[in-house]
C-alpha cells in the first residue's frame, strides 16, 4: 500500500498542473488587444487609374516603294553611274566568256603555251583546263586578261566601289606547281 500512497500526490500534482494548463491565460486580453487595434485602424484601398487609350497605328507607307527593294537600289546604282564622272564601265552587252562564271579563287593557272608571236596560259577550273590569251575575260568582276607570263597571268578586274562608282583594280593568278 505503500506505493499507492506513494503515487498518489505526484498523481495529484499532476493533474493540478494539467487544470492549470486549461486555464485562460491573458488569451482573452490579447484577442481584445487585436479587436481594438482592428477597430481603430482604417481601412484605404487605393483607387485604381485609368487603364490608358490604346489607340492603334495606321501605318500609311504600304502603298510607297520599300526602303530595301532591290529594284530601288539598281535605280539608285543606275542613277549613279549616269552620273558618274570617270568613265569606267564594264561592257554589259559584250557575250560572256566561260571562265566568267567562276570566282578568280577557284581558277588555277596550270601551265602556259607559246606559239610564234601568241602566248597561251593555261587555267584550270575544276577538271577542266581552259587556254586563254591577253584580252580573254576571266572571274566573275569583268577581269580581263592584260599580260601572260611563264609565271603568272595579271588581269584588270572592273568592281563597285563603296560609292558605287565602276574602279579598276589589278588581279594575278600564279602558276601552281605540283609538288610530288
Amino acid at each position: 500500500m505503500r506505493t499507492l500512497f506513494a503515487r498518489t500526490p505526484f498523481a495529484a500534482v499532476l493533474v493540478a498542473y494539467a487544470l492549470a494548463g486549461c486555464g485562460d491565460g491573458d488569451v482573452q486580453e490579447v484577442k481584445q488587444w487585436m479587436d481594438d487595434v482592428q477597430r481603430q485602424t482604417p481601412v484605404t484601398v487605393r483607387k485604381l487609374p485609368e487603364p490608358k487609350k490604346f489607340t492603334p497605328f495606321v501605318y500609311t507607307a504600304k502603298n510607297e516603294v520599300d526602303p530595301f527593294s532591290p529594284v530601288k537600289l539598281t535605280t539608285a546604282l543606275a542613277k549613279m553611274q549616269a552620273n558618274s564622272e570617270n568613265g569606267i564601265k564594264p561592257d554589259l552587252d559584250r557575250r560572256k566568256e566561260p571562265l566568267e562564271s567562276f570566282p578568280l579563287d577557284s581558277i588555277k593557272m596550270v601551265g602556259t603555251l607559246e606559239k610564234p608571236g601568241l602566248s597561251y596560259a593555261l587555267l584550270q577550273v575544276d577538271q577542266a583546263v581552259f587556254q586563254v590569251k591577253v584580252g580573254n575575260y576571266i572571274g566573275q568582276n569583268f577581269g580581263m586578261i592584260t599580260k601572260i607570263t611563264e609565271s603568272e597571268v595579271e588581269l584588270k578586274e572592273i568592281v563597285r566601289d563603296a560609292a558605287g562608282e565602276w574602279t579598276e583594280r589589278k588581279a594575278k593568278l600564279e602558276l601552281q606547281e605540283n609538288k610530288k
